[in-house]
């Protein structure tokens, strides 16, 4: 990407002294973004590696050698130096001849084990019949229902692995070790500080009866499935409560760029999703034109491309407004942070029975609690409440969505 000038080494596939062939996975690289596999420009012994794990490169730096004279001999290339250097990014590759062997590379292997497939129901489409990355992630895609648990289908579904700072230790270690910070993570870091020094931000928060979304859910849910193949589930109808309620309130759709203040006619709404790596928040597009299938539709491609790290970077920019989901962890009640320079965040909690006043009488429903937190430069406490106040309407009574009103 265009704004990406220096990525971590993530894991080396390869060590020294091995085989490398070209086009073959060589090492694990990491975005503030995202992560991605650098194929070998060319085949040869793996001779020198300059970066280790953890360290920085910047983009067309040399971070290994590759020994050309030294290919396989079942493997032919028109070698040009005894060494090439791999950088990132890697140079444009030569022809060679692989030899006929199937291999599974690193990460399609790490894949394989990850979702539990064998490798029998792939078609090769790498060098040689080798088993690519990409045709374990085309299976998945042709065939969803044989992901593991650990792919996720929607965003309320997601989950997110531990970190390796949280695995247990034993209880009489008192060890300690240092894991450099991932790109990801320090981008996420920079930003909420950003968030935090920039902004005035502050929490508003409400509780939702749930039962008008749920009864739906139900009601609809086989008929939703069977023509559209994904489930019907909540965030389709936040996200469209959130576009009427950000009509009502253009505020909360707006950013403040120096001295003005700048609305948007267009409502891009990310969505916050956990990954192995951490938390990523792709972006709807013109989700105002979006249908509840399409909605529902893209977020699950979002969550399962999330674990498998293969979102783009055009994907993690921009955004109007965004929606994080921390129900799905449990979190009964939390206040998101401002992603800047939006102006507001809608935080969604666990659904628990609740005893609630109906009609003079005590009943239980479904509850929801809810936080918008706001950046109070550009947002009045009055339009935050009628903000959040109309997402409550919407969803407890979801007609108001399909009337606009």
């Amino acid at each position: 990407g265009e704004s990406i000038t220096e990525v971590q080494i993530d894991e080396w596939l390869k060590s020294p002294g091995e085989v490398v062939l070209q086009d073959e996975p060589i090492v694990a690289l990491e975005t503030e973004k995202t992560s991605l596999d650098l194929p070998a420009p060319v085949s040869g012994v793996l001779v020198k590696v300059l970066k280790k794990k953890g360290e920085m490169a910047r983009v067309g730096e040399v971070i290994a050698y590759l020994d050309e004279a030294a290919v396989p001999k079942d493997a032919t290339t028109p070698a040009t130096s005894a060494e090439t250097p791999a950088s990132t990014p890697a140079s444009k590759p030569q022809s060679v001849s692989m030899p006929d062997t199937a291999r599974v590379m690193p990460a399609a292997r790490r894949l394989l084990n990850e979702h539990r497939l064998n490798v029998e129901e792939l078609t090769p489409t790498g060098p040689g019949g080798r088993v690519l990355k990409e045709d374990v992630l085309r299976r998945l895609e042709e065939h969803p229902s044989q992901a593991s648990a650990s792919a996720v289908e929607t965003v309320s579904e997601a989950e997110v692995a531990p970190p390796r700072s949280a695995q247990r230790q034993p209880m009489s270690s008192r060890d300690e070790e240092a894991v450099p910070m991932s790109l990801l993570r320090r981008r996420v870091a920079e930003r909420l500080v950003q968030a935090q020094q920039t902004a005035a931000l502050l929490t508003t928060f409400n509780e939702i009866d749930m039962t008008g979304v749920t009864a739906l859910r139900h009601q609809l849910q086989e008929s939703f499935q069977q023509r559209y193949t994904v489930k019907l589930g909540l965030m389709s109808f936040f996200v469209k409560a959130v576009i009427e309620a950000l009509k009502l309130i253009p505020e909360l759709n707006a950013e403040i760029r120096g001295a003005e203040i700048v609305y948007r006619h267009y409502y891009d709404i990310a969505i916050a999703i956990g990954s192995g790596r951490g938390l990523v928040v792709p972006v709807l597009r013109n989700a105002e034109r979006l249908s509840f299938a399409e909605i529902e539709t893209a977020i699950a491609d979002f969550a399962r491309r999330a674990q498998a790290n293969r979102l783009t970077l055009e994907e993690l920019q921009g955004g109007t407004f965004t929606i994080s989901n921390g129900g799905v962890y449990g979190s009964l009640l939390s206040t998101p942070i401002v992603n800047p320079p939006q102006s507001g965040i809608l935080g969604l909690h666990v659904i628990q029975d609740r005893p609630v006043a109906r009609d003079g009488q005590i009943v239980l429903r479904p509850m929801m609690y809810v936080a918008l937190t706001y950046d109070h430069r550009i947002v009045d406490g009055r339009e935050a409440v009628t903000f959040l106040k109309h997402i409550k309407a919407c969803i407890e009574e979801p007609a108001r969505i399909l009337l606009e009103i």
